[in-house]
């Protein structure tokens, strides 16, 4: 964990002590901090934003809930991410998520100088990403995205490492297969293969 990731765990560690003590300003703050990274996140299992929505307060709810009984075994974000990620699960389960086509969505990170090049990009990516599974587009934009640990995700999803590292291991195959082929090569490796 770097120095900034430390100071904002520092800064959100406070935030749910106030809230614990029935501070609404300080969930009001730490709705603010993390709505356009659930946003993002959620958008990895549906691109319905009113599920999406409804994830998200559903997940404040219970952070404001259980804000007392953070017990710090992880960073604060990786908390209130596994508490997203279950509350979209549960969501898809009682909604059902009829199949959508894909968006990538914008990413600073993804900005060159040119806008078309840009919505190329994230065109592209976007399609490849709607070839994976809901399980594997999270555990990418986990890692990517977001910049977890393999173990972080692991806590988030509630599953074993060795499970995130099978499901990031076969995304990578399977962009690293049908991404030339949506870029127009018919190179793509087979499954499995380095």
């Amino acid at each position: 964990m770097n120095e900034a990731d430390t100071d904002a765990d520092v800064i959100d560690r406070m935030l749910l002590q106030r809230m614990a003590t029935g501070d609404r300003a300080a969930l009001a703050t730490l709705y603010r901090s993390y709505h356009g990274r659930l946003c993002r996140f959620m958008s990895r299992l549906t691109r319905r934003s009113d599920i999406i929505e409804e994830v998200i307060n559903d997940c404040f709810w219970i952070t404001w809930q259980k804000a007392g009984e953070f017990r710090g075994d992880s960073r604060v974000s990786t908390w209130i991410m596994g508490i997203a990620y279950r509350c979209g699960l549960k969501a898809l389960r009682q909604h059902g998520d009829e199949p959508v086509e894909y968006e990538m969505p914008t990413d600073e990170r993804l900005v060159s100088s040119d806008p078309d090049e840009d919505r190329e990009l994230r065109d592209w990516l976007g399609k490849g990403l709607e070839h994976l599974s809901a399980d594997q587009r999270v555990v990418i934009e986990l890692v990517y995205g977001v910049g977890h640990s393999l173990d972080d995700v692991a806590a988030i999803m509630q599953c074993p490492l060795g499970t995130v590292k099978a499901r990031l291991f076969y995304a990578r195959v399977k962009l690293r297969n049908v991404l030339p082929i949506l870029a127009g090569h018919s190179t793509a490796r087979k499954e499995g293969a380095p």
